[in-house]
């Protein structure tokens, strides 16, 4: 998907921060996010992997905030990974009234109950703070679209894996997209649970 077939504030958003065309890689995995294919995509640093996400999931909500529940939920390794994201996220959405938010370990889980059901569209949060506030009735994933993974190798720790794989029980229907800079072993076992028809797009450069 060319970036000319992107909804006109997503290409402001790209011009302002001085990106002009895609990666080979955000070539062919930003047709399939619009699409709505579930797929692993496997590619080493400087591929565009987290700015792949950042445009497929702004194009995949409308560049535009929608009711209270969130409908993008991202999960990282910890808390300076989402911040980090959040902060990318922010310099695209300038412009948009979309709704981010961070949930991790360090701040309190009522003020983030809170603070969620206040209104969101992006939750980007780590496995364990997530779970958490799931089952302590703190997130309602009831209008999710995207399940997104991004640098998926801190899955290898098994309670971290443990704790991400649980959130899929509970979803009817939503995309999943899973992003990591090698191929992993957990990849078999994500088909297993709930990536059965899951694609796998892997770049090597």
């Amino acid at each position: 998907m060319a970036f000319k077939k992107l909804l006109p504030p997503l290409k402001e958003a790209l011009e302002r921060v001085g990106i002009s065309s895609p990666t080979k890689f955000q070539q062919e995995v930003l047709p399939k996010i619009k699409g709505g294919a579930s797929f692993f995509g496997i590619a080493p640093e400087g591929a565009g992997k987290t700015t792949a996400i950042i445009i497929g999931t702004l194009q995949k909500l409308n560049c535009s905030a929608l009711e209270e529940a969130p409908r993008a939920l991202i999960f990282v390794k910890d808390k300076a990974e989402a911040l980090a994201l959040e902060e990318e996220f922010k310099r695209f959405a300038f412009r948009m009234d979309l709704r981010i938010y961070s949930v991790y370990e360090e701040l309190h889980i009522d003020t983030q109950r809170s603070e969620i059901f206040a209104g969101t569209d992006i939750v980007i949060a780590t496995p364990k703070r997530l779970n958490k506030l799931f089952y302590l009735n703190g997130i309602n994933l009831g209008k999710l679209k995207l399940l997104i993974v991004d640098e998926a190798d801190f899955l290898s720790n098994a309670k971290v894996f443990s704790d991400l794989a649980r959130i899929p029980e509970s979803i009817d229907r939503c995309q999943y997209l899973i992003f990591s800079s090698k191929p992993h072993k957990r990849i078999d076992r994500m088909k297993e649970l709930f990536m059965s028809n899951a694609q796998v797009i892997q770049h090597k450069e």
